[in-house]
């Protein structure tokens, strides 16, 4: 294949990945699922019932992998047997995924508010019909992006593995990164928003969510509005970034060529990681250097 031609591709992978990322965030956002969900489910128990969706089917990486992975499997089963068109079958796949991740969510979210009745948390239907759709419509979306991105890697990268293990490998790792990056920012700014940042949270303070939004209680679209000013987008640059990468790579250096382009293949990616490493180490440094050490007069006053 012609290096532009691949390069092309490279950048609509990229593209892709980069929208899956984000849409994938903001579906945990909307939706509370991974590591905040756990003081949203504790939230009831310490006394503060709330509006915000509460599904955590499970973790993001195993629920995306399940997700992707249906999808590909619908879509390989539709091109292979009944010869369709693979931009339809994708569609459909990322359909067939989407409506079975809104099944587990609706069950999800109703059992747990169920399982807390005797701490007065309300089943409220109506936060079931507004969020279901959403949570949905994010994961078609996420679901078609890294179809298209397994599509494009398998058919016209030539990849070896096979379209739905690599959605189900690309599913894991969008969760993973997801769970990792923009779930910081839901837990950490916006669900303690009462609380100064980088104090850490008291275990006192456990459960005590925000419940209040700008205007009225805050549910879902509350999350998933403040988020996708930066959570979301981060999520997306750095999923974006890893299949980009990655597949980068081994489109310069393509280890099918001989032991030489696969040996410089790793070692230009041991070159790329030592880049990131030190520019996160730059970051972190800068902004300790600029907004300085967390003061310790509270806590020296505490334990006086």
């Amino acid at each position: 294949m012609e290096p532009l031609v691949s390069m092309g591709v490279l950048a609509l992978i990229g593209v892709a990945a980069t929208i899956a990322g984000a849409s994938e965030d903001l579906e945990s956002d909307i939706g509370s699922q991974s590591n905040p969900n756990s003081q949203v489910q504790l939230a009831p128990q310490m006394g503060y019932p709330h509006r915000i969706f509460n599904k955590a089917i499970s973790g993001e990486p195993p629920s995306n992998a399940l997700m992707c992975s249906i999808g590909g499997a619908v879509a390989t089963v539709l091109i292979a047997e009944f010869t369709l068109s693979p931009l339809f079958a994708l569609v459909l796949g990322s359909l067939v995924a989407a409506c079975i991740h809104g099944t587990f969510a609706v069950t999800a979210t109703m059992g747990r508010a169920a399982s807390q009745s005797r701490f007065k948390q309300p089943i409220y239907l109506d936060l079931i019909r507004s969020h279901t759709p959403a949570i949905m419509g994010f994961a078609f979306i996420t679901t078609f992006c890294v179809l298209v991105v397994s599509y494009l890697m398998t058919v016209v990268l030539g990849h070896p593995f096979p379209l739905t293990m690599l959605a189900f490998i690309w599913g894991i790792t969008v969760g993973a990164i997801g769970s990792s990056t923009g779930d910081i920012h839901y837990g950490a700014e916006r669900e303690f928003q009462q609380f100064e940042f980088g104090s850490g949270l008291n275990a006192s303070n456990s459960g005590n969510i925000v419940r209040y939004a700008e205007s009225g209680l805050r549910n879902g679209y509350d999350n998933s509005w403040f988020c996708s000013k930066f959570g979301g987008p981060v999520t997306g640059i750095a999923f974006g970034m890893t299949v980009f990468l990655g597949s980068w790579i081994t489109t310069i250096f393509d280890p099918s060529q001989g032991l030489t382009e696969g040996w410089l293949s790793v070692v230009a990616g041991v070159i790329i990681v030592l880049i990131l490493i030190i520019w996160n180490w730059k970051i972190e440094t800068k902004a300790r250097n600029d907004f300085g050490p967390y003061k310790q007069e509270n806590s020296e006053e505490a334990s006086a």
